[in-house]
């Protein structure tokens, strides 16, 4: 009986080496693989006469299917190295297209939007990439991990950028083939952007432009008169501002005190009143609203536009001395 001891312990020692050897196998030798995911990030309702940053977010999605049980780490806690970067020469500022126009943006990991966070193939060209370590729940056989990816359209850039005679443009850029993703399975460490295998996930980046201007008018003097038996004559601006090639139309109704078309400042006190004319060049024809004289048409720039209003107020009975007012209102059409 004594003897028949050693040999007890000699077979669960052999028993167990292969379970260790079992438990021991690299996690490298499993079959893993990863597959990722972006939605697209679309901008809404951009202005290119807002003057203001636009931003939009999408969400990048890697999941990692692995074989449960091979290897001790595999067994206890499987895991998987990821790196997602983004590819393309234009890191510095991202265009997208309509034909030949083209509306600025760019994509960055974090939403500091700083430029040494741009998305892009990493430290050796000035950029960030999405860095990550997924670890998977025993006997589950995936790890999952989301991130969010920041767009930014600089408000500044894109005042030049054209919108359409109507409705909404919509600007597109493709990211096909340039989005992968590295996974390297089987390390606790970060293995990089370099290593490991991969594999592609395409988006879009879209900003739908909307048709858009903006209209501000100064007031309008002709200052101290004593007798109006001469014209008298004076002038102001409206400023426009419009997407670049954008027409529009800008109409004057004929103000508050009108009579048969002709418009009128009223003295408030007295009711008495004082005919004047309003139109787009030096005495020229009346600037209406189509109903009443025509209105004034033109295209937008991008740019602010300033639009000469010409005054006259012709030889006529001069009324009480006094206060004579009228409002008139600007309307701009697009």
């Amino acid at each position: 009986m004594k003897l028949s001891r050693p040999s007890t312990w000699r077979q669960l020692v052999l028993l167990l080496a292969p379970l260790l050897a079992l438990w021991l196998l690299p996690a490298t030798a499993r079959a893993n693989t990863c597959t990722a995911s972006m939605t697209d990030i679309v901008f809404d309702k951009v202005s290119p006469v807002a003057g203001s940053d636009y931003y939009a977010t999408g969400t990048l999605t890697a999941s990692c299917t692995y074989t449960v049980g091979s290897g001790l780490i595999g067994l206890l806690l499987p895991n998987v190295s990821v790196c997602a970067t983004l590819g393309g020469n234009d890191y510095a500022l991202r265009t997208m297209k309509n034909g030949s126009s083209s509306l600025p943006f760019n994509l960055y990991i974090d939403s500091s939007y700083a430029a040494s966070k741009i998305w892009g193939m990493g430290a050796s060209t000035g950029t960030s990439s999405f860095t990550a370590n997924l670890t998977g729940l025993l006997s589950l056989g995936t790890a999952t991990g989301s991130v969010t990816v920041y767009g930014r359209i600089p408000g500044s850039a894109i005042g030049n950028v054209r919108s359409g005679s109507s409705g909404t443009t919509t600007y597109t850029a493709d990211f096909a083939g340039l989005g992968v993703l590295h996974y390297q399975f089987g390390t606790l460490i970060d293995a990089g952007c370099t290593g490991g295998s991969t594999t592609t996930f395409p988006f879009q980046v879209r900003a739908n432009v909307v048709n858009d201007c903006y209209i501000t008018a100064n007031p309008l003097s002709f200052g101290n008169t004593k007798v109006l038996s001469a014209a008298v004559r004076s002038s102001t601006t409206i400023n426009v501002q419009c997407g670049n090639g954008s027409p529009y139309q800008v109409a004057l109704n004929t103000g508050n005190n009108a009579s048969g078309g002709v418009r009128r400042m009223k003295n408030a006190a007295t009711g008495e009143m004082v005919q004047y004319r309003l139109s787009a060049t030096l005495d020229g024809e009346n600037w209406g609203n189509g109903t009443v004289g025509q209105p004034f048409t033109g295209t937008g720039s991008g740019a602010t536009q300033a639009l000469t209003v010409y005054s006259r107020v012709d030889p006529q009975a001069t009324p009480t001395p006094g206060d004579y007012k009228d409002t008139v209102t600007a309307t701009i059409s697009f």
